[in-house]
C-alpha cells in the first residue's frame, strides 16, 4: 500500500508535490472542506494499490512523491489565503504540483502562480465542475466577496486563461451572461443534449498547455457525495478516468487541483475517489514527462 512522504524539505529532489490547502471560509450549503486535504491523504496513504492497470507500471516505485500542508491557512482572509497559496507553489517550482482543497476558492492562488510562470493566453483551464463559478462577486446571495468559490473561474478568466468547462448542470443568470459574452469559454453542459465524447472535449482545448481543476461535485454524487453543494448527475467514474488519461496523453499538463471534498463521518468514498484521481494524475503526468506513458 502507498506511503507518501509526509514532511519534505523544499530543496529535496521530489518529482511531484501534493499541496494541502484546507481553506473553507468561502463555502455554501455544507461546511467541512478544511478537512478535505488531510482525509484525502489518509486514503492516499493507507488504502491505495500502487500498481496501475492502465499502464502496467508501479509509478510509486519509480517516482518520489511529497506532501506539504499549508498550516493555519484557515485563519487567513481570502486575500491572505490566495497569497500564501501562490507563494507555496513558487517554493516548489521544480516539481509537478497538485493541490488539494479546501473550497474551490483556493484555485485562485494556483492561477495567480501559473499566470506569472506562463502566458495565460497560451494556457487553458480544464474545469470539471457542476457549476460555472463565473460570478463577479457573491453579493446576490451572501456578503459580497470576489475571492469565493463561486467566483474562481471569473478570476482565472480575468487573468487571461482560456476555459473549458465539463459537467456543468446548474447555472446562474450571471454565469450564463458571462459565458455568452466570452468566446474563449467553452461550456459543456450535462443533461442537455448529447453528452460529449472525451475526444470532443480534448479537441475543444485550443492550447497545448492545460491546468486541470476538479471540483469533486463535478462527478456524479454516486461516486463522490461528500461535497459542499452536491448536484444530481455529473461525470461517471470511468468517463472521468478516461478524460484524465486522454488529457495527459494529448496535452502538456502544467498543474492540477482537486477541491471541495467535505468529508462525511464514517464514509470514506469521496476522499478515496479523490485520492485515486490524485494518484492517476501524478502517475500519468510523470510517465508522460519521461516518455514512458504507454496505455495497455
Amino acid at each position: 500500500m502507498l506511503k507518501i512522504i509526509k514532511k519534505i524539505d523544499k530543496n529535496k529532489d521530489i518529482d511531484a508535490v501534493i499541496i494541502g490547502a484546507g481553506y473553507s471560509k468561502s463555502f455554501s450549503f455544507r461546511s467541512g472542506a478544511e478537512k478535505g486535504p488531510s482525509e484525502i491523504i489518509k486514503a492516499f496513504d493507507n488504502n491505495m494499490e500502487i500498481y496501475d492497470r492502465f499502464t502496467d507500471t508501479i509509478p510509486y516505485d519509480i517516482y518520489n512523491f511529497g506532501y506539504f500542508d499549508i498550516k493555519n491557512i484557515n485563519k487567513l482572509s481570502p486575500d491572505g489565503a490566495v497569497k500564501i497559496i501562490s507563494e507555496t507553489h513558487n517554493g516548489f517550482e521544480d516539481s509537478f504540483l497538485l493541490m488539494l482543497g479546501g473550497t474551490h476558492m483556493v484555485s485562485i492562488g494556483a492561477y495567480d502562480y501559473y499566470s506569472k510562470k506562463y502566458n495565460p493566453k497560451e494556457v487553458t483551464i480544464l474545469q470539471i465542475d457542476a457549476h460555472p463559478d463565473l460570478r463577479d462577486d457573491t453579493s446576490d446571495y451572501k456578503k459580497a466577496s470576489k475571492n469565493d468559490h463561486a467566483c474562481v473561474m471569473r478570476r482565472g478568466h480575468e487573468m487571461g486563461f482560456n476555459i473549458v468547462q465539463v459537467g456543468i448542470r446548474t447555472i446562474s443568470i450571471y454565469d450564463h451572461k458571462y459565458i455568452s459574452e466570452n468566446k474563449n469559454i467553452k461550456c459543456f453542459e450535462w443533461g442537455r443534449g448529447t453528452q460529449p465524447t472525451v475526444d470532443e472535449i480534448i479537441c475543444s482545448i485550443k492550447t497545448d498547455k492545460v491546468y486541470l481543476t476538479i471540483d469533486i461535485d463535478g462527478l456524479d454524487p454516486a461516486h463522490a457525495p461528500a461535497t459542499g453543494t452536491p448536484i444530481p448527475g455529473g461525470l461517471e467514474w470511468f468517463y472521468t478516468q478516461s478524460l484524465i488519461r486522454k488529457l495527459i496523453e494529448k496535452k502538456d499538463l502544467i498543474g492540477a487541483d482537486i477541491v471541495e471534498v467535505a468529508p462525511f463521518k464514517d464514509d470514506v468514498l469521496t476522499q478515496y475517489t479523490a485520492a485515486t484521481l490524485c494518484y492517476n494524475i501524478l502517475s500519468y503526468k510523470l510517465l508522460k514527462r519521461d516518455n514512458k506513458l504507454n496505455y495497455i
